[in-house]
């Protein structure tokens, strides 16, 4: 299984401390090129390697980590996403993951690790005898228990939420500037 994240910003850095902190190989890509994001990947772990959008796009399992507004772009650079899970990590104002879902035609869509802050986030997700919660919701089954198991992977507690339009509505913005009930909530599931 190959992994990436596109967007090289707060949440996408976060995101690959996780994977570094497990020394899980990841791809990174951003707006700039790989040897601007080098020193960034560099000093994160040996397993981040920054490569191009179109190298990125190759993988098995794909985080957004851009800013909303950008992932119609992300979505154009393959005519099918078929066989590939993305894994929606951003957060628009009023528009559900089911929205961004056509985008990739064929993607196996899991909106998920987008209601920590960054910096919650790239923190150790064991505390205090816990695990950090994040939250997972799909209307694909398959695809919403392979994030979680990768969740599991990083050392989340994931907690699947349902489909996109029920449980993704808990953690997205809201259309009137206020977000979800659980956006925000740093949450920690007991180790028995």
């Amino acid at each position: 299984m190959s992994y990436a994240i596109i967007g090289f910003g707060a949440v996408g850095q976060a995101l690959a401390r996780a994977f570094a902190r497990k020394n899980i190989a990841i791809t990174v890509a951003g707006r700039r090129p790989p040897e601007a994001l080098a020193p960034q990947a560099q000093a994160i772990g040996s397993t981040v390697v920054p490569r191009t959008l179109r190298e990125a796009i190759k993988a098995d399992v794909i985080f957004l980590a851009v800013p909303f507004q950008e992932y119609r772009e992300v979505a154009k650079n393959l005519a099918s996403w078929q066989g590939k899970t993305i894994i929606d990590a951003m957060n628009g104002f009023g528009v559900s993951s089911a929205v961004v879902a056509q985008a990739f035609p064929g993607a196996r869509l899991v909106k998920g690790f987008n209601h920590l802050l960054a910096r919650t986030l790239a923190s150790d997700p064991h505390v205090e005898g816990g695990r950090r919660v994040v939250f997972l919701s799909s209307d694909d089954q398959g695809a919403a228990a392979s994030v979680a198991a990768l969740a599991e992977q990083l050392g989340f507690a994931p907690v699947h939420l349902g489909k996109l339009e029920e449980g993704g509505a808990l953690v997205q913005a809201r259309g009137d500037k206020s977000w979800g009930p659980l956006i925000f909530q740093d949450l920690f599931k007991k180790v028995a």
